[in-house]
C-alpha cells in the first residue's frame, strides 16, 4: 500500500552479521532488522529451538498454556528485576496498548474517573496504532490521522525539574511513559536526573512510571532493561523487537503495584506468547542472560564509539548512545548516507534527516565493526 520506501535489493538469506542478496552480495547488518535480529542471522541455537517447536506444536490460543510458553515467562520474570507478571502480545504497539489500559485501570479503580492522562515526551514514539500514536511526541507522525485517542500530553525531553514537576502534579496525570533512550528521534538518553526526579515524583503521588522498553530494551543497551542504568524499576515496562530474535513477539510487564490491575477478560490477544514465538523467546533469554554476556555489549559499544572517533570523520559532528544502540549527527542528509552505504556494502539506519542510526547485533565482533567503520569513512569522505 506505498507504505514503505524501500532500498532497492533483495534478501535471499543471512549468516551472523551478513545478509546475502539476490545477487550473490553480501552486506554487513548494523540494523539488525530495527534492533529484532539481536542474535543476528540464523544463530545455532534460535535456529535449533524454532525447528524443534515447529516440530511439536505452533498455537494453542490463551485459553489453554503450553509448556515452553510458561517457561519462557518465568525466565522473563527472572531476568526482568522488580516485574512480577506479564502479558505476551506482539508487537511493541501492542505492548504499550497494553500498558496505557493498565495504567488508567489502576487510577479507574483508585480514583474514579478524572485520573486518566498520560505524560510522554516529545521526541518519543511508541507506536503506530491510534493510540500509540496518540502517545507519541512527533507531530509529524500525527498529520492526516486524527481524530486521536485523548489524554495525552507532552513534556520537554530532559525538562527542567519545574517542568517536570507541574505535569507529575496535575489531578488528572494516572501515568508517566518514557523510552530511557529515545530511538527514532536520534537515539537520545535521558539524564539520570531527569529520570531520576520522574520516578521519585511518580512515587510521591502515585502515578505509575511506565518504561516503553521496545527498542532499548532486552539488552540492547548493555542491561536487560535500560532503566537500570538510572538505578529504577518502572511500575510497567514494555518489550518487544529483539525478545523473540526475529520472531514477532511482546511484552507487557509489570511489578508489584501494577500486577493484579488487570481482570479476566479485561485484555486479550490471538497470538500473543504462542509457543512457537516462546521458544525463540526462550533461545534468546537462554544467550542473552549468559554470565557477562550484556557487559559484553556495553564494552563492544564502548569499541564501537572509540572507533568511530579515531576515524575522524570531517562529517560527524556528534556520537551518542548505549551499549549497541548509537547515533551519528552528520553533515548532510542521512537518506543520501544510507544509499551510499548500501552500494558499499553496509546496511544502515536513519533517525532524522541528519542522523545515522546503528543497532549491529549483539554477536558483531571487533573486526566487523571497524570493517563497517572503515565503509563509513569512505562513504561520508
Amino acid at each position: 500500500m506505498n507504505t514503505y520506501h524501500r532500498m532497492p535489493v533483495v534478501f535471499t538469506k543471512g549468516e551472523g552479521t551478513f545478509l546475502t542478496g539476490t545477487d550473490g552480495k553480501c552486506y554487513l547488518d548494523f540494523t539488525a532488522g530495527i534492533a529484532v535480529n539481536c542474535l543476528g542471522h540464523g544463530h545455532p541455537a534460535l535456529v535449533k529451538a524454532v525447528k524443534e517447536q515447529a516440530e511439536k506444536l505452533f498455537h494453542t490460543s490463551n485459553y489453554y498454556q503450553s509448556d515452553v510458553s510458561a517457561a519462557f515467562a518465568q525466565k522473563l520474570i527472572a531476568a526482568a528485576s522488580g516485574m512480577t507478571n506479564l502479558f505476551f502480545c506482539n508487537s511493541g504497539a501492542e505492548a504499550n496498548e497494553g500498558a496505557i489500559k493498565i495504567a488508567r485501570k489502576y487510577s479507574f479503580k483508585k480514583y474514579g474517573t478524572g485520573r486518566f492522562v498520560i505524560v510522554t515526551l516529545k521526541g518519543s514514539f511508541h507506536g503506530r496504532t491510534i493510540t500509540t500514536l496518540s502517545a507519541t511526541g512527533q507531530e509529524k507522525f500525527h498529520t492526516n490521522f486524527g481524530p486521536f485517542t485523548e489524554g495525552f500530553v507532552f513534556i520537554e525531553a530532559d525538562a527542567a525539574h519545574a517542568v517536570l514537576e507541574r505535569a507529575l502534579t496535575r489531578p488528572d496525570v494516572c501515568a508517566f511513559m518514557v523510552e530511557p533512550v529515545q530511538g527514532e528521534s536520534g537515539v537520545r538518553p535521558m539524564s539520570d536526573d531527569f529520570m531520576k526526579k520522574a520516578a521519585a515524583l511518580c512515587a510521591r503521588n502515585d502515578i505509575l512510571f511506565i518504561a516503553d522498553e521496545v527498542q532499548c530494551g532486552m539488552g540492547r543497551t548493555g542491561t536487560f532493561f535500560a532503566c537500570e542504568q538510572y538505578g529504577i524499576k518502572p511500575d510497567i515496562a514494555t518489550l518487544a523487537k529483539g525478545i523473540a530474535g526475529g520472531v514477532p513477539a511482546g511484552a507487557v510487564l509489570a511489578g508489584e503495584k501494577a500486577a493484579a490491575v488487570l481482570e479476566s477478560g479485561d485484555h486479550g490477544s490471538t497470538f500473543g506468547g504462542n509457543a512457537l514465538a516462546a521458544a525463540a523467546g526462550l533461545a534468546v533469554l537462554n544467550v542473552i542472560t549468559a554470565p557477562g554476556f550484556m557487559a559484553e555489549i556495553a564494552r563492544k559499544g564502548e569499541f564501537f564509539i572509540q572507533k568511530l572517533k579515531e576515524a575522524a570523520i570531517p562529517s560527524i559532528k556528534e556520537i551518542r548512545g548505549r551499549g549497541l544502540m548509537l547515533a551519528a549527527d552528520i553533515e548532510g542528509g542521512a537518506a543520501e548516507a544510507l544509499e551510499k552505504a548500501l552500494a558499499a556494502g553496509l546496511l544502515i539506519l536513519s533517525a532524522g534527516p541528519n542522523t545515522l542510526r546503528f543497532l549491529p547485533p549483539y554477536i558483531i565482533s571487533e573486526a566487523e565493526i571497524e570493517e563497517g567503520i572503515g565503509i563509513l569513512k569512505r562513504i561520508l569522505a
